[in-house]
């Protein structure tokens, strides 16, 4: 690989404890799209406990800007207002930027299957002006996120944020500034980001009510913010043209999940059975056997390349790709499924929860010495 593509982060945490450990951040100007959210909250505290010359936060709302202004109070972070929609404010908010995140996106499944084409607008059209103005203002390396409903999409956030995936391969097939490389990530779900089930479930045990479960067998892919910032920062220092990274994460049933909150809260499990809601699927997937079977292992990551052929029909005719050697797809329903102690461990290594359990009055070291235990990778 190209030596410019060496870089490599650090924890936020090694500047306070005064470890001299250089990161890709050093004297480097960061934008994170949608950055008022939990993805974009957190990459940007790991961000300022580094040498980074500029961290800026572009998104919609003024309010939560504000709000962010006043909580985090370093001089280092500056706020657009803009919309990835309106793509002179993307160009302006890029210029002389080197590293992006792409975190803005209407995410909510129900909120996109009611209103599809503002989930285009954003999700596909809004990535579009972001992977444009990043080639034009020489970005370095612009990560988009993505999402497990991506794959083999049956509702419209989805199929939106598969697109997106689609845009930043198409730049990798035919890009003409090779200097900006643009790949992606996929997530599950991440735990205690906004929108996701766990608040729900904690206000509900707070307010001594019923955890409302959509489906008992519905399994999910469970990883934490730390892991996705982790994750994202991977793909930066790994990614080629058009590459989409992905965790090796675990995965477990709703059912399990609101088990193991109400274990670690102390309470008795009482849970109302919901029913599916709009475009909801029962299994998430992360990866097809058609992408397992080029991919390259990482480790705790699986890299999965572009397919850089070109748009010859006659070579498809000839040729066309060796055949598929895997035979299942890389889903929350195979992989490794987190036993009870591990999903309660994992719970604890959440800030949130921490929070909410010392607020209800549990002993969090004495939980975390009860399931000292660590979190499985995901296989097949």
């Amino acid at each position: 690989m190209n030596s410019r593509r060496r870089i490599s982060f650090v924890l936020c945490s090694s500047r306070k404890q005064g470890y001299n450990v250089p990161s890709a951040y050093d004297g480097k100007t960061v934008l994170v799209t949608g950055g008022t959210g939990s993805f974009g909250r957190t990459v940007i505290r790991r961000a300022l406990g580094t040498d980074v010359a500029e961290v800026r936060v572009f998104s919609r709302d003024e309010a939560k800007q504000d709000e962010m202004r006043h909580s985090v109070g370093d001089g280092r972070v500056r706020y657009y207002i803009g919309d990835v929609r309106n793509r002179d404010s993307v160009r302006q908010a890029l210029s002389g930027v080197d590293y992006v995140f792409h975190a803005a996106a209407l995410k909510q499944v129900p909120s996109c299957e009611f209103f599809p084409m503002e989930a285009v607008r954003t999700n596909v059209e809004g990535s579009r002006n972001v992977i444009d103005c990043a080639e034009e203002n020489g970005v370095k390396s612009l990560v988009c996120l993505s999402t497990d409903k991506a794959v083999y999409p049956v509702n419209a956030m989805g199929m939106s944020k598969a697109l997106m995936e689609k845009l930043a391969r198409a730049h990798a097939r035919a890009c003409t500034n090779p200097e900006t490389i643009v790949s992606s990530v996929r997530y599950g779900n991440v735990m205690y980001s906004r929108g996701s089930v766990i608040p729900l479930f904690v206000r509900k045990i707070f307010a001594g009510e019923a955890l409302p479960i959509t489906k008992r067998s519905m399994t999910r892919f469970m990883m934490t913010l730390q892991e996705s910032v982790d994750l994202v920062e991977y793909c930066f220092e790994h990614a080629e043209q058009g590459d989409i990274f992905i965790q090796k994460a675990p995965a477990c049933t709703i059912e399990e999940l609101a088990l193991a909150l109400c274990r670690v809260f102390g309470v008795e499990p009482v849970i109302q059975d919901i029913g599916i809601r709009h475009g909801e699927k029962l299994h998430e997937t992360l990866a097809t056997r058609e992408e397992l079977a080029i991919a390259f292992d990482h480790g705790k990551y699986l890299r999965l390349p572009v397919d850089a052929r070109e748009l010859q029909y006659d070579t498809y005719v000839d040729r066309g790709m060796n055949a598929i050697q895997k035979s299942q797809d890389f889903d929350s329903d195979n992989v490794t499924r987190m036993t009870s102690e591990e999903l309660s461990s994992k719970l604890l290594d959440v800030p949130e929860v921490c929070r909410a359990l010392v607020e209800f009055g549990r002993d969090v070291d004495a939980l975390r010495e009860e399931f000292s235990v660590a979190t499985p990778v995901g296989a097949l």
